[in-house]
């Protein structure tokens, strides 16, 4: 049995860029794939920079299937997280959290978070046990390496 907390996993990493620029790649969903450490994303399908909470923007996976991700939190330059799902079906409750903090002008903390407490899809469990924080800091450095 997994508990609530095990559901959400995380990892963080000062980045020497500010965070219009970081942020500029995490919610430029055609960038996703360059910083993607987790192998998943193959490419853009559909959508633009993300502006706030109800966008949507469509990705084909490395298997060839298309998740939509809708934005549900967004402060800009600091905060997005979405929820992927089939098209034309329900979120099965996971949830991807970028968080950006400013350290100084020239520094930030991005902490990644992958968070699955409320996903109800029996088939996508195992797959939700194997990102770990060691996935998440994966897409962190990648993405460190584009701005640094």
């Amino acid at each position: 049995m997994t508990s609530a907390d095990d559901r959400i996993r995380s990892a963080s990493r000062d980045i020497q860029a500010d965070a219009a620029t970081v942020f500029g790649l995490i919610a430029d969903p055609a960038r996703q794939p360059d910083w993607d450490g987790n192998d998943n994303l193959a490419e853009l399908v559909d959508g633009t920079r993300v502006h706030g909470v109800g966008d949507v923007f469509s990705m084909r996976l490395t298997n060839g299937q298309v998740r939509e991700n809708r934005i549900v939190e967004f402060d800009d330059n600091r905060l997005i997280a979405w929820k992927p799902n089939e098209p034309g079906k329900p979120s099965p409750g996971h949830l991807w959290r970028w968080e950006i903090e400013p350290i100084d002008d020239e520094s930030v903390r991005v902490t990644h978070t992958y968070d699955w407490t409320e996903l109800d899809d029996p088939v996508r469990m195992e797959r939700a046990r194997a990102t770990t924080p060691d996935r998440l800091r994966a897409s962190i450095d990648r993405l460190a390496a584009l701005v640094e």
